[in-house]
């Protein structure tokens, strides 16, 4: 099969698996993270490279954060992303100790910069600090009246966040919470994800891949998981990629650096997971029985 007929074998599948906002937009089930992309300048082409298919395999949502080799990452995405910025579901995360009113529109202002555009699809707060919620909701939806951002959002909140979130007077704006979930890691199902699932508020999933298995000794050397993957014909990590967005309410953000790991991640949003297939990996790692501490890096 002809190299362009396979990317638009994979986009097609990828643009089947979605995720739906509270306002009604889908974006895909699979996106791009980009933690420790552009930190290397040798490397700085290749990241490039590899974003840019992302987008073209239908990974076209695209996370980053001001903290992100400060500015640096954001800077590579905006040069990876000119000529398609249309194309692209843009996310970008703020600072806490820039998420005061006092602060926020400059700082969301410099990202936008360094991006090269005039507005982000998503803004989230990257965890939380010392700025009242109520403040920063408040600051949010004002980039949101000024056109800056399209909606914005939470990241690194536990339930009890997300609750006294929503009970200041504009916290129900908050669109989506970005979390730490793979498969070695499935704290939020006690609680966290019901809670969100009840309001119709998405997941996303920052290191589906628990950091190449760094995150959890055994989980890619599990054997249940390799068993699978074996009898599956994939890698264990586009098993893990095809398990994080089973429900349908979680996108997951894998990082791929070089074209082959983007291939292999967005070849992963095909793969759907049977029944027993579940059962399995349930078995070898249980959902939670109990609340546990919301895992974070």
């Amino acid at each position: 099969m002809a190299n362009r007929e396979a990317i638009m074998r994979i986009a097609e599948a990828n643009a089947k698996r979605t995720v739906t906002l509270p306002d009604g937009t889908r974006v895909p089930a699979l996106g791009q993270g980009t933690w420790n992309i552009g930190d290397k300048p040798g490397s700085r082409q290749s990241e490039i490279a590899a974003l840019r298919l992302g987008v073209e395999l239908g990974m076209t949502l695209i996370d980053t954060a001001e903290m992100y080799g400060e500015g640096e990452s954001e800077r590579l995405v905006g040069e990876a992303i000119a000529g398609m910025r249309d194309r692209v579901f843009l996310v970008s995360k703020v600072y806490p100790h820039n998420s005061g009113r006092d602060r926020i529109a400059a700082s969301c202002e410099a990202s936008l910069k360094r991006l090269g555009t005039d507005r982000l699809d998503l803004y989230l707060l990257h965890w939380r600090g010392r700025v009242p919620l109520d403040e920063v909701a408040e600051g949010m939806e004002r980039l949101k009246e000024q056109g800056k951002i399209l909606r914005w959002g939470v990241s690194n909140f536990d339930v009890s966040d997300m609750r006294e979130l929503f009970e200041t007077p504009k916290g129900a704006g908050c669109a989506l919470n970005q979390v730490l979930y793979h498969l070695g890691s499935r704290g939020i199902e006690y609680d966290l994800l019901p809670w969100q699932r009840e309001r119709r508020l998405p997941t996303m999933a920052y290191c589906p891949l628990a950091q190449a298995g760094s995150l959890r000794k055994g989980l890619i050397d599990n054997e249940t998981v390799r068993d699978i993957a074996a009898d599956r014909n994939i890698t264990p990590f586009q098993l893990l990629l095809a398990w994080c967005i089973r429900g349908g309410d979680v996108i997951a953000i894998p990082k791929a650096s070089s074209e082959n790991h983007v291939w292999a991640n967005a070849e992963a949003g095909a793969l759907m997971l049977t029944e027993e297939e579940l059962r399995r990996l349930d078995s070898a790692f249980p959902p939670p029985t109990r609340k546990l501490p919301l895992d974070i890096v």
